[in-house]
């Protein structure tokens, strides 16, 4: 087997690790919040924080690397238009994911902090959640244009 089509396999892996973690995570914070329980929250987003470090970080730095190895052995230009887009619009979904993962852990702490208190989650988890949900519109929105560019590899 080639190197071309290990890495190949490896690279649609972890895509499918980085984007199935992604929505994943996405549809457990949201039902978990929405529950509007603090300790159903507290919960998820304690699992949603450890599910981003181990595997969307972990698949967000494979996936360039890989990438990139891949349009080089392939031939392909590295500056083609659908190299540079994908890139382009993998950065917009990581600035996205940042300020998300924090603000993932933020809402932890403070579903911890309602939970200790017996209190209702207070209206900055509210503030944090609809944040994050406006950070993931961009950052889905981008990497569903990536796959489309790294299948079609558009002229």
């Amino acid at each position: 087997m080639s190197d071309y089509v290990v890495v190949k396999v490896l690279h649609v892996l972890s895509s499918t690790i980085l984007f199935g973690t992604g929505v994943g995570i996405a549809y457990f914070t949201w039902v978990a919040s929405r529950s509007r329980n603090a300790r159903h929250a507290h919960f998820v987003l304690s699992k949603v924080v450890r599910a981003d470090w181990i595997f969307t970080a972990t698949a967000g730095v494979f996936q360039p690397l890989t990438g990139l190895y891949l349009a080089h052995i392939g031939g392909y230009a590295m500056l083609s238009h659908w190299i540079v887009w994908s890139m382009m619009l993998f950065i917009l979904a990581g600035a996205c994911w940042l300020p998300v993962v924090w603000m993932q852990i933020r809402m932890r702490d403070i579903a911890a902090a309602a939970v200790d208190s017996g209190t209702a989650l207070p209206s900055r988890f509210w503030w944090l959640f609809r944040a994050w949900v406006l950070l993931g519109i961009p950052a889905f929105s981008a990497l569903v244009v990536v796959f489309y560019l790294m299948v079609a590899k558009p002229v």
